[in-house]
């Protein structure tokens, strides 16, 4: 029995249903619909492994995931493209941070990495300003909805069971495995598996265990560009990350269905799902404003935390931002957006838990950190999930 419809719920359910493991399987999804979350509420890029610490499960899963990704693509004729990114440096001071990602990049397996000058980087990107750039040839965009429609069709087909509206309000541990409670029936299953993103802590604690690390969401906003700035940008423009920085940083990313998407910023949002500024949930933000790692979280990064602040509030100041990238790019370029929030787990101590992290429990495997780059690595994450559940 898995919780949680969203990719890497869909993809673990896949992989262990191909595998012939397993010969039956319940998918619980609260939403209406699978992936109405974290995997359809992003920029729709596949992301190739360049930040993460060699040897972590995400630089592995990364690398592995989007492998696999565009493999499944390829097969079921979903769109996607592989139109490469390029990381620029905007000074001198950067450079130096530029040089480490290229050999984190080698580190993790990823290749066709090429140094760009500031000439070439003209060539790639006519609009884009920095003294150096890194090319990296293998990320790309997809249609994420798509690749969700794809699993849980595939999952039918393979006699899997998908179960939508069926929020998880208790779980019993039973003789033969675990009994879940929904609105729309009991469930059972003789091993659980956790995918619930947003929610993932509070399914761990529903199942008897207490992680110290909880969800803290942060939304990411996003602007559209007007057609006529498209231009402005041939593929996807990263910036070379801020080690004082906690998130990547705005950027500019080609969406599959067209256009140019800028962003994300990340503001402390009022709920898990809180897509919009004025939404809240009493029950998300008192959780929220009584676990003392976010305040520790937000007593290191004081200055981030205001900033980003008023950069939500603020078009120009977004637009600023981007100009660092794009300087030819004006504020009335700048159309509404959309906006996600990530399942990003916190330390009590206040530090962003960097790494995938899975627990196990009594006949159960809980996925309790998953952000990006997640939707990319969803396959390689079930298969991870399927090979750990088989030793």
């Amino acid at each position: 029995m898995i919780i949680g419809g969203g990719l890497v719920g869909l993809a673990t359910a896949w992989q262990l249903l191909r595998s012939g493991r397993v010969r039956a399987l319940t998918l619980l999804e609260k939403e209406s619909s699978v992936g109405s979350h974290q995997s359809t509420h992003n920029s729709g890029v596949l992301h190739a492994g360049l930040y993460y610490r060699p040897g972590s499960l995400k630089a592995r899963l990364a690398v592995e995931g989007i492998r696999a990704m565009t493999a499944y693509c390829r097969e079921k004729n979903i769109p996607h493209e592989v139109c490469g990114k390029v990381v620029v440096a905007v000074d001198d001071g950067e450079v130096p941070r530029l040089h480490e990602l290229e050999a984190r990049g080698k580190a993790n397996g990823l290749t066709g990495l090429r140094r760009l000058d500031r000439e070439g980087l003209r060539e790639m990107e006519p609009h884009a300003a920095g003294v150096a750039a890194l090319h990296v040839p293998e990320e790309g965009i997809v249609d994420y909805a798509a690749v969700c429609r794809s699993l849980r069709d595939d999952l039918l087909a393979m006699g899997g069971r998908v179960v939508t509206g069926a929020a998880v309000t208790g779980l019993s541990e039973t003789p033969d495995g675990w009994t879940a409670e929904t609105g729309v029936g009991d469930f059972a299953g003789d091993f659980l598996i956790n995918c619930a993103g947003l929610q993932s802590d509070r399914v761990c604690r529903l199942a008897g265990l207490d992680p110290t690390d909880r969800i803290v969401p942060f939304r990411g906003e996003y602007y559209r560009l007007r057609p006529e700035a498209s231009r402005l940008v041939r593929h996807l423009i990263y910036p070379v990350p801020d080690p004082k920085f906690p998130f990547l940083g705005v950027h500019f990313t080609r969406l599959i269905s067209g256009g140019i998407e800028a962003g994300p910023n990340a503001v402390f949002a009022l709920a898990r799902e809180a897509y919009r500024k004025t939404q809240w949930n009493a029950r998300d933000l008192g959780e929220a404003l009584a676990f003392p790692g976010l305040w520790k979280f937000l007593a290191r990064h004081p200055r981030m935390a205001w900033d980003e602040g008023r950069r939500s509030l603020s078009k120009k100041l977004f637009c600023q931002s981007l100009q660092r990238l794009v300087p030819d790019l004006r504020e009335e370029d700048l159309l509404p957006g959309g906006a996600g929030v990530r399942a990003q787990a916190i330390s009590p101590a206040g530090e962003l838990v960097q790494d995938f992290r899975l627990v196990s429990g009594p006949r159960a495997l809980h996925v309790v950190n998953a952000p990006s780059p997640a939707a990319t690595a969803s396959l390689a994450i079930g298969r991870e999930v399927m090979e750990r559940i088989a030793a």
